[in-house]
């Protein structure tokens, strides 16, 4: 057995309002709709983020996302109004956190 592909998992409280944070986010719409209440984003073919909606247990997800360019990813996140405190100097790169509407935690790093 090998496993072959990673979806990290978000969980918001309202499907809708999270699918356009996100779409901000990531700068284009989901990729799948594998069933109600969940959508997907493909980031590369072995690994992607879900977005489930599951009002009991949102809010307490964090992903970590290793990013190629991390000031344009700043720069894009500026321009799509969602709201970041700046890339912060880690241990052995940068880090620039953002945190959807229900509280989740998505921490892009790169250098």
């Amino acid at each position: 057995m090998t496993i072959r592909r990673l979806l990290a998992q978000l969980t918001v409280t309202d499907l809708d309002p999270a699918v356009a944070w996100y779409t901000a986010l990531f700068g284009r719409g989901p990729d799948a709709r594998p069933m109600a209440g969940l959508v997907e984003w493909h980031l590369a073919d072995t690994y992607g983020v879900q977005v489930w909606a599951e009002p009991d247990r949102a809010g307490h997800s964090t992903v970590v996302l290793d990013e190629s360019d991390l000031d344009a990813r700043l720069a894009r996140l500026t321009a799509a109004g969602i709201d970041h405190g700046g890339a912060r100097p880690a241990t052995s790169s940068r880090i620039l956190p953002v945190t959807d509407p229900d509280g989740n935690r998505i921490v892009f790093t790169g250098r």
